[in-house]
């Protein structure tokens, strides 16, 4: 196991892999995040029945998404590189980004989940990314729609009015939503602007 994990309170496996994570979260202090957790891999799971996606992969990538929460923003680009993920200079310069791929490192090495399809939706569950599949859409627009913040998020009566669209219009609306108020954005995730290049263009926005 990588010393990077050595501060972390352990759990005993169970296999429930969605009672796991909580039960780490909870270990770790981490109870809102917990409870988000549960709540955008419900939110995950229905939308992936309406999307056509696989239900089982939606849910446990919604649980897992945020699991690296147990990180403080301070420590997670040295995490990160202990951990032999790549940096980008601006998860660099705003480190609450890099949280996508920690979250996907520790699912692989604390969890045991080598699905690559969950993986990849929890790497990019706040940026999306270039040629985006289903399932990661699907776990991207859950996360939206299940807000850990208080109060309604500005951009939620539109994204649900876009599910009657496509699963892929309401990504669109939520990346749009960011990119019209990119100058007021710490910083521009190369990820999200390749993924707002291709949607608008898969979608002639």
């Amino acid at each position: 196991m990588n010393a990077a994990y050595d501060k972390l309170c352990k759990i005993a496996l169970t296999g429930d892999r969605r009672a796991d994570i909580v039960s780490f979260l909870q270990a770790n202090g981490k109870e809102e995040t917990a409870e988000h957790c549960a709540r955008v891999g419900q939110e995950a799971r229905a939308l992936s029945i309406r999307a056509g996606a696989d239900p089982e992969q939606a849910e446990l990538a919604g649980y897992l998404h945020d699991v690296s929460a147990v990180f403080p923003n301070e420590v997670r680009i040295e995490m990160a590189r202990s951990l032999g993920i790549e940096v980008l200079p601006e998860e660099e310069s705003f480190p609450m980004i890099i949280h996508q791929k920690l979250s996907r490192a520790m699912g692989e090495d604390l969890f045991r989940i080598h699905d690559p399809a969950i993986l990849s939706a929890v790497e990019c569950h706040t940026t999306l990314k270039q040629q985006s599949s289903l399932l990661d859409q699907v776990v991207f627009v859950a996360d939206k729609i299940a807000w850990d913040q208080a109060g309604t998020p500005p951009y939620l009566h539109e994204l649900k009015l876009a599910l009657d669209q496509s699963i892929t219009h309401a990504a669109f609306v939520y990346i749009d939503d960011l990119w019209q108020k990119k100058e007021q954005l710490r910083v521009i995730h190369p990820w999200l602007r390749e993924a707002h290049e291709q949607l608008k263009a898969q979608l002639n926005r």
